[in-house]
C-alpha cells in the first residue's frame, strides 16, 4: 500500500461523512430537540433543514406548484467550521478547512452520531459516504497541468491547447470494497491571481446495509478513508505533494492563501 502522507496544511476546504439511514416508522422532528440540547455548548447554531418539491403541470394551461418539508436541523458550532445535519433520513458532519487530521474529524463524527442514534434509534445505515473536498493553488506561470495533475483534460493536437476552463466528473467503480467514487475535477477562482485553482473533488460511498453495528459502520469508513487518501496520492504529481510537504511555509505563508 502507498505511504500515506501527512500535509501540515492540507488542502481541503471541506470534509464531510454522511450515513443515511431508515429511521422507525414512529420517529418525528420533536426528537431531535433531545440532540441540540446534548450539543448545544458545541454547535450552538439552530436552522431548519427543508426539502423543497415542484410540480409541473400541462394541458390547457400550464403551470406549476411548489413545496417545502422541513427535514431536520443543522446545527453549527460558534466559529461555523463544523456542522451536523440531524435529518428524518440520515446524518451527516462537515469539517471546513482549516482540516486538522483523520483522528480529529473522525472522533467528532463518532460521538455525534452516538448522539443522533442514541436518540433517534436508527433500524439500518443503508449508505456510508466520505467526501474530501480539495482546492489545489497552483502557481503561475502554469504551462502543463500534467505536471501537477495525474487525470485532465485531454484537448484534440488540433485545437488551442489553452484552457480558461473546464469541469469533468469520472465515476470509478471500486469493486474491491463494494463502492463507488465520484470524481469531479474542475478550474475555480482563485483566492491571489498569482495561482490557479483546481477543485478536485473526491465522494467514495457505499451502498449498504448496516443495522447499527458500531463496529462495522467506522470499520468501512476508515477502509473508505484509506482508499480516498490513494485516490488522492494518486491524483496529483510529486510537484503538487511538494507544495504542501516542502512549502508550506514559504510559497503558502508568502502568499497568505486561504483554504
Amino acid at each position: 500500500m502507498q505511504e500515506r502522507n501527512h500535509y501540515s496544511r492540507a488542502p481541503i476546504t471541506e470534509a464531510v461523512i454522511d450515513l443515511r439511514v431508515e429511521l422507525p416508522s414512529e420517529a418525528t422532528l420533536a426528537e431531535f430537540s433531545n440532540v441540540y440540547t446534548c450539543i448545544e455548548a458545541d454547535y450552538p447554531n439552530c436552522e431548519n433543514l427543508l426539502m423543497f418539491e415542484g410540480q409541473m403541470m400541462a394541458g390547457a394551461s400550464v403551470g406549476a406548484t411548489a413545496s417545502q418539508t422541513q427535514i431536520g436541523y443543522a446545527y453549527s458550532s460558534a466559529d461555523g467550521k463544523q456542522i451536523i445535519q440531524a435529518r428524518l433520513n440520515g446524518f451527516t458532519f462537515s469539517r471546513l478547512a482549516p482540516y486538522q487530521n483523520w483522528e480529529t474529524f473522525q472522533a467528532e463524527a463518532k460521538r455525534l452520531w452516538s448522539t443522533y442514534q442514541s436518540v433517534v434509534h436508527p433500524k439500518l445505515v443503508n449508505r456510508l459516504a466520505l467526501r474530501y473536498v480539495n482546492r489545489l493553488d497552483l502557481p503561475l506561470p502554469l504551462q502543463d497541468l500534467k505536471a501537477y495533475l495525474q487525470t485532465v483534460p485531454e484537448v484534440a493536437p488540433g485545437l488551442s491547447q489553452a484552457l480558461s476552463g473546464y469541469f469533468m466528473q469520472l465515476q470509478i467503480p471500486q469493486t474491491d470494497i463494494a463502492a463507488s467514487l465520484v470524481l469531479n475535477q474542475a478550474i475555480i477562482p482563485p483566492p491571489t491571481p498569482d495561482v490557479v485553482s483546481i477543485l478536485l473533488d473526491l465522494d467514495l460511498f457505499q451502498d449498504t446495509s448496516i443495522p447499527g453495528d458500531e463496529i462495522l459502520i467506522w470499520t468501512t469508513l476508515e477502509q473508505l478513508h484509506t482508499r480516498l487518501d490513494e485516490v488522492f496520492e494518486n491524483c496529483i504529481t510529486d510537484s503538487t505533494s511538494s507544495l504542501w510537504l516542502k512549502f508550506d511555509n514559504s510559497f503558502y505563508a508568502a502568499r497568505a492563501l486561504p483554504l
